[in-house]
């Protein structure tokens, strides 16, 4: 009994994880069962103060792997008992991503995306529950994809639980994409009655979500997002090496269904503000810095979980907990 109470915890702990890594509305399986989200953003064209038109779209693929499972006993620092649970994923992304500038796409084709994270859940009787995660990635244009300037970050939280029904979390993650950044992070969820709950990772997002039917699940978020890509650009005597980096709060409301138990279709509706578009040289030197006017956003995803794992359908059938 106070294994399978242990495990539970261990499952609040990924849950809550979820809750703060994904952009749909998450469940465990996401976790635990491989699953792959396809997503679509746009936003129209807008006219800055200079005259200048800027307008977004972006299609995104991700996939979660899980890598493994376990629960283990012995005995820890001070020799006391010990009991850990582990669950190791894997999570890729690709995206294409094709801002208009103007009525043109700048740059020609576009720029791509591809980038993977490694995420360890860890809990323990003696260290509690810890969050890990490593990753890196490339965002370029088709004539700097072969001298890409990859970003890399990681970063370590601690997740307190304060009842079945508060959890906070707390930590830090470091950033590097042409320079360092280290970025304090609090995340939080709380459980306010049988049909509304709040969470977010601050800096990055927060939602309120209200459970309208056991398949139904509407959104009201505010999420800070963008990108930074590396492009080139042409003088009459040579090709300089750039970087664009586009920033938004977006604020908007979205609808989940999950359908026939493996699909999840999403959504989204609302608008981009604090929108700013800024160049960059080698020097990482400001070139051009742009202020974009509100303007509206519309998000559609659909998630497929997989035929579930073995290591995880096991793991799950020796704990008692079926999801």
């Amino acid at each position: 009994m106070f294994l399978q109470k242990f495990i539970i915890l261990f499952f609040l702990t990924a849950y809550f994880s979820a809750l703060n890594c994904l952009a749909q509305t998450p469940s465990l399986s996401q976790l635990f069962y491989p699953n792959i989200t396809l997503r679509a953003e746009y936003i129209p064209e807008t006219v800055s103060e200079n005259g200048t038109k800027f307008g977004l779209n972006r299609t995104t693929a991700m996939g979660i792997i899980p890598l493994s499972t376990e629960i283990s006993t012995g005995f820890g620092f001070g020799k006391k008992l010990d009991i850990q649970a582990r669950h190791n994923l894997l999570i890729t992304n690709v995206s294409q991503i094709n801002p208009t500038i103007n009525g043109l796409e700048k740059p020609e084709g576009g720029y791509k995306t591809f980038g993977a994270t490694f995420i360890q859940l860890k809990a323990s009787l003696r260290e509690k529950f810890w969050l890990y995660g490593i990753g890196s990635g490339i965002t370029q244009s088709n004539e700097t994809f072969f001298n890409p300037q990859p970003y890399f970050y990681g970063g370590a939280a601690r997740l307190r639980i304060l009842g079945l029904k508060t959890q906070i979390l707390y930590g830090t993650a470091i950033i590097y994409n042409q320079k360092f950044r280290i970025i304090p992070i609090f995340g939080f969820t709380k459980s306010l009655g049988s049909y509304w709950k709040v969470s977010g990772i601050l800096p990055f997002r927060t939602s309120l979500t209200y459970k309208a039917s056991p398949w139904l699940h509407l959104d009201f978020n505010s999420v800070y997002d963008g990108y930074s890509a590396g492009f080139q650009e042409y003088t009459t005597s040579e090709k300089l090496i750039r970087r664009e980096n586009y920033q938004q709060i977006r604020f908007s409301l979205s609808a989940n269904a999950n359908i026939l138990n493996v699909f999840n279709l999403g959504i989204e509706g609302g608008i981009g503000t604090f929108r700013h578009l800024k160049t960059f040289n080698s020097a990482n030197e400001t070139l051009t810095n742009l202020s974009l006017p509100t303007a509206p956003y519309l998000g559609v995803s659909l998630r497929y979980i997989t035929s579930k794992s073995k290591l995880s359908s096991k793991f799950m059938k020796g704990t008692g907990i079926d999801f």
